[in-house]
């Protein structure tokens, strides 16, 4: 039995991995991939990689050190997660069960893919799922969100303080009432298209215009230099929705110190209920959950 499982190899499972190690733990990590969301950024003819703050290098030193440890790994894909006498059970793709005294699920979130022309061929080159991350590269710049709820609005706000041009398209009526709304109604550099829906994304090397249709099927061609796509991201938790608590947006519940519900099992970045889904934020919280999970067998086990 293994002290420790770790289900994911993002920023947060890949940082718990490396500092369980260090903390002498038996531990495996079971992953499809070693580096989760850090194996795609936005790419773009201006954009530096040194302009952007991504925690890249501390990622790939981790990869790279777990790659070289393959018995503290597996790739594969947890299927089923079990309480059993003294820990869990954690089976897999490949017909494998691996048992461990204790847990932490790093196995972030899914995209919302909007199931149009052009969005896979443009992804990481002109569409983007973060504007968090990259609006300060926008000055002076024309752009698009494309969205849905407070998440759309707070991403046209930020873009709007360094960008040209803002287009807001989506299904927002439902809070342009809100504080943020009414910030977007009044800005000279954003044109609000509400209710209307991206049909196509097209361009050459890099996606730079968007067709869109109204409510009333009402057409309209936009030139854009970049497609922030806004829209929920989706908790990779139906593993253990009858496991652990989880909150109205399906993502799992933990405390300051990444403990769930059910003792023993903690969790770590974006498939958790903390603030902004960003690789620096998910690699504190995966060192967190190691050192939370560390404090659990020393006491328990």
């Amino acid at each position: 039995m293994y002290d420790l499982i770790i289900i994911g190899g993002g920023p947060a499972g890949l940082t718990a991995t490396i500092y369980a190690i260090r903390k002498r733990l038996n531990v495996l990590t079971i992953t499809m991939d070693l580096g989760g969301k850090t194996n795609y950024h936005l790419k773009l003819p201006w954009i530096q990689d040194y302009q952007v703050i991504r925690g890249g290098e501390i990622i790939s030193k981790f990869k790279q050190e777990l790659e070289y440890l393959d018995f503290a790994h597996k790739l594969d894909q947890v299927t089923a997660i079990n309480k059993i006498d003294g820990g869990f059970a954690v089976e897999t793709q490949t017909n494998n069960t691996y048992e461990a005294k204790s847990i932490i699920l790093a196995n972030g979130v899914s995209l919302r893919w909007l199931e149009i022309p052009g969005e896979k061929q443009y992804m990481g080159k002109g569409i983007c799922y973060s504007a968090i991350s990259y609006a300060p590269m926008f000055i002076d710049r024309d752009t698009a969100v494309y969205g849905e709820g407070e998440l759309a609005l707070r991403s046209a706000a930020e873009l709007s303080t360094v960008a040209r041009q803002v287009h807001l398209i989506g299904p927002i009526s439902d809070v342009m009432d809100t504080d943020l709304g009414e910030k977007l109604k009044t800005a000279e550099n954003v044109t609000i298209h509400p209710e209307y829906h991206v049909t196509k994304i097209s361009g050459n090397e890099y996606a730079n215009h968007v067709s869109l249709v109204g409510p009333d099927g009402a057409q309209e061609e936009l030139d854009t230099e970049c497609v922030f796509v806004e829209k929920e991201l989706l908790p990779n938790t139906e593993l253990v929705k009858d496991l652990v608590k989880l909150d109205k947006k399906g993502r799992v519940v933990i405390n300051n110190i990444n403990e769930t519900s059910t003792p023993g099992i903690f969790a770590a970045g974006d498939i958790t209920n903390i603030y902004a889904e960003q690789v620096l934020v998910a690699i504190g919280e995966g060192a967190k959950a190691a050192l939370s999970a560390y404090d659990y067998l020393l006491r328990y086990n």
